[in-house]
């Protein structure tokens, strides 16, 4: 097994446009159809937060990241080290 198969690649970003809501891609996650409409719509947005986490605890740290995001999207004041702060024991290089 490669060391990349136990790892999940993210980023959380602000979408452009009238909305600006925050947003999560899991990019090892997505299959060849959704990769390149997902890679545009990142690289459209404003960076937030980026990293991978373990495979192991990413269930835990993907509920970490979608209340996360949903305290942002709802008006709250956040720091990309608050987030890398809760997510630290599942953040994985």
């Amino acid at each position: 097994m490669h060391p990349e198969a136990d790892k999940i690649m993210f980023e959380i970003y602000r979408e452009p446009g009238f909305n600006r809501r925050y947003a999560v891609v899991y990019f090892t996650e997505l299959d060849e159809h959704e990769r390149d409409a997902a890679i545009s719509a990142s690289l459209a947005g404003e960076h937030f937060f980026d990293g991978f986490i373990s495979e192991r605890g990413s269930d835990a740290a993907k509920e970490i990241v979608s209340a996360f995001l949903t305290s942002l999207n709802d008006g709250a004041a956040a720091t990309p080290a608050e987030l890398e702060a809760l997510l630290a024991p599942y953040l994985t290089s």
